[in-house]
Parts: C-alpha cells; structure tokens; sequence
C-alpha cells in the first residue's frame, strides 16, 4: 500500500447554470458561450490531478467517490469521461454524482450508469413554487420529480437534498414537500434548515427587510415534522440531518464523519490524511499508540498547485473525531472513547461525556454515547462538549 493512501475521493466541480441566493459555495455561474471553454480548461487540469494521484499509487484503496458542485450535470459528455478516468485508478463500491433536474437527463444518465456511477444525488430542496423561485433555483418542483424518477429508472441508488426554514415556508407547505418527495420513494434524503450566509443574495434581501427568515422554533418544528414522516416511511435516520432506507446509507459521507482519510481535486476542495509524527512525545506511556498528526488541506486555485494546510495534534484529532461521531445515530463507541484517552485526560473525558447525559444530550445505549432526540435539535452544545477536549 502507498504510504499516502486515501479511502475516500472527492471532485468538486465550481460551475452552474445560475447561482441560488442562498449560496456561498465555491461556484462560478457562466454564460452559455462562455461555459463549455471554461469546463473544457477546467478539466484538463482535473483530469491531471487525478492522474498524478493515481500514477502515485495513492487511489488504490478508494472505496467512495463523490463528484460535487456546483453543478456536475452541466458538463455533459464531459462527466462520464471524468467517472471512467477515476475508475481506470480505483474500483469504488459506491459511486455518487451530484445533479440538479434542470440539467440531468436521460442520455447522461445512461453513460454516467455505464461508466461506474451507482448513486445520484438531486438538488432539490422544495416542491414549493413560490420557495423554488425565492431560492433562486431554476428547475420546477415537476422537473425535480423527473429527474428523480429517470435515477430511479436508470437503477441508481437515489438520494435527494432539501431544505426547511425558508423565507415564506409555512408548516403546511413542509409538509406538503415532505409527503411528494416520500410518494417519489427515494432511497435517501437529507435535509438541512436554511443557513443565510453573509454577503448572498438572500442575505442582502433580509437587511433589507424584504424577506423574513423563520426563526429556531420553526427550523425545529421542520426538522421533527421530517423525521416523523420519513420514519413513519421507512426510512432510519443516521446522521442528524440524513435519512435512508436499509442499504442505502451514504458511505463517502460517513468516511467523513469517521476519521477515514480522503482526497478532495479541484478548486477548494478538502483533504485530509494521517501522517506520522516526528515528535517523540506524541507517544503513549506504553508505546501502544502510533504516534500520528492530522493534516488538511484545501486547493486555493484550479492547477492544485496552492494549498491552505492545517495541522491537528493526536488530542485535537481525537476532539474532532468525538465530536464528528455526536452527528451519528450510531454515536461514540467505546473502543473510540477508550483510544482518545491516551491523549485526553481520562477524567476530561468522562467528565464531557457525564455532561451530554446530564444535559439530555446524549444516552448511553449498549457501549455507545447515542444522540438524544434533544441533541439532535441542540447540536451545537453537544458537539462543543466534545471539541472542547481538544485544547
């Protein structure tokens, strides 16, 4: 195995149609004569990317692949070229594609299933005309609903974003979305309360008094109602804002949320690798624990020549990985709690974890520290209980 081996890869494409008023991603919206150059440069130096890595040996042990956006279905032919590159340096038991419906359609659907992809990820994030329209997207809830039903019939693992807490969203009008997207019967959903990022659009409409942003209250009342219809459907909540039914977990997102390393090309996209440290006092009394630091790393520019590093000593890795495993239905197993302890002190650590009980935040259910139904909604509180053992 090479010594840099990722688990996990990542390729983020920063290119859409029209950009949404809520975003703040990395994206850059083209016009059409415009566009197909800009993909074409774009993934020469991709594609150059993915060999480097690849000729190194270092996609070897790649279990998951993920291609992100921005917008992935806007390439064309141009993506499943992209999927068979990959493919010539890994064998990925799942395979996820970002899309949105605008863009998706039936013949890239059939070259994105012939050339390895096996899951679809849909961004559809309502079935509400008028919420559609204030999100800035560009597809109608009828074009969402197409899109999801060519997936299902191309034999995709199919799983669809959505989001609650919109300005003008009432309870109805949720649950309404919520009973369309169950009776399409995808086999995972997420869904995510607005987060209004400072210096969009929608950010600018809201200091402006034009538009109101429903408050927590309501951003729980959609989050409880979700998990009352999606279980009720058959689908097992597993992280604090996914849902899937049995089988269809999203493994390159639980990689994230397990400490797994991975690769992340393309224009600020992240990384993250174990490597070993060189400072003798990051070694256990006993010599039981091999001594290692956390890197990430972020691509500033498109050619992956420029990087924002930071470094993550043992006990901060470990904060993060207790923290990172509050997100999971499964929560923190012991054998985690029992491996951080040779670098928190243990009574910090029992002390934390004494804490999220007391505070209802968490539960002890058979040797694991489990998310309550109040952590889900404080989430914030129970993973500072954690992160806070990094210092």
């Amino acid at each position: 195995m090479n010594e840099t081996s990722y688990q996990a890869l990542y390729l983020h494409i920063p290119f859409c149609r029209s950009k949404c008023a809520y975003c703040d991603f990395d994206s850059r919206a083209f016009a059409p004569c415009e566009l197909d150059a800009a993909l074409d440069a774009y993934c020469v130096q991709l594609e150059g990317l993915l060999d480097k890595h690849g000729k190194a040996g270092e996609l070897d042990q790649v279990a998951t692949v993920y291609i992100g956006g921005g917008t992935p279905s806007i390439m064309g032919e141009r993506l499943p070229r992209l999927v068979r590159r990959v493919c010539a340096y890994c064998n990925p038991v799942e395979f996820t594609c970002e899309a949105n419906p605008e863009s998706f359609t039936p013949r890239q659907a059939r070259e994105l299933r012939d050339a390895g992809v096996t899951r679809i990820s849909l961004g559809i994030q309502s079935l509400n005309a008028v919420e559609l329209k204030i999100l800035g997207r560009i597809h109608s809830a009828e074009e969402a609903l197409e899109a999801l039903e060519l997936a299902k019939r191309n034999g995709f693992s199919t799983s669809c974003d959505l989001m609650c807490a919109l300005p003008g969203q009432t309870y109805e009008s949720w649950r309404t979305t919520l009973a369309r997207i169950i009776a399409a019967a995808p086999d995972h959903v997420s869904v995510y309360p607005l987060q209004v990022e400072g210096g969009t659009p929608l950010a600018r409409l809201e200091e402006a008094g034009k538009i109101d942003i429903p408050d927590e209250d309501f951003q729980a009342l959609c989050m409880e109602e979700a998990a009352k219809q999606l279980r009720a459907a058959g689908y097992a909540r597993y992280e604090v804002a996914s849902y899937a039914k049995p089988g269809h977990r999203c493994q390159h997102n639980i990689a994230y949320w397990t400490g797994k390393p991975y690769l992340g090309l393309g224009r600020s996209a992240s990384s993250m690798r174990h490597v070993a440290s060189e400072r003798t006092n990051d070694v256990s009394e006993d010599g039981a624990h091999r001594p290692f630091v956390r890197e990430r790393f972020t691509q500033l520019d498109d050619a992956g020549t420029r990087f924002d590093r930071e470094i993550l000593m043992p006990r901060e890795a470990y904060a993060e990985d207790l923290m990172l495993a509050c997100r999971m239905t499964d929560g923190i197993p012991r054998n985690l709690l029992e491996r951080a302890e040779a670098y928190i002190p243990s009574a910090e650590l029992k002390a934390a974890c004494a804490r999220a009980v007391a505070l209802e935040l968490a539960t002890w259910r058979n040797e694991l520290l489990c998310p309550t139904q109040q952590g889900w909604l404080c989430g914030n509180e129970l993973y500072g209980l954690f992160w806070d053992l990094a210092e």
